[in-house]
């Protein structure tokens, strides 16, 4: 059985790393947000080092996945739509050889005839 990984949002992580500034040991308030202490330091190292742009990496919201998977589609579509108009030309350019061909042969034969 895997254990899915929790996610923390930004104001739980601020909190936490608050809680630590204010005086409590890490052990209590590991404790009390039941993660690792690793997970404090990284947090409190995270948040010194960025400032304000700490904890971003899973701070999507729904309506920006909404968005990139809207925009996904978009492109999936118009690869489909330049691959069909890729082949329709193709098939265009192989019956105007063809047609050219056969135009060429026939005025060669009559003129051959003459």
């Amino acid at each position: 059985m895997r254990l899915s990984r929790r996610k923390f949002t930004t104001e739980f992580k601020e909190a936490a790393v608050r809680r630590l500034e204010l005086g409590a040991s890490i052990g209590e308030v590991a404790r009390a947000c039941e993660v690792n202490p690793n997970v404090l330091h990284r947090w409190r190292r995270e948040l010194r080092d960025l400032g304000g742009k700490a904890f971003q990496g899973n701070g999507k919201s729904r309506a920006e996945q909404n968005r990139m998977a809207e925009l996904e589609r978009k492109v999936g579509r118009q690869a489909m739509e330049i691959d069909f108009l890729a082949r329709c030309l193709q098939h265009v350019e192989e019956q105007r050889k063809l047609q050219a061909l056969a135009t060429h042969c026939s005025s060669t034969r009559t003129s051959k005839k003459k």
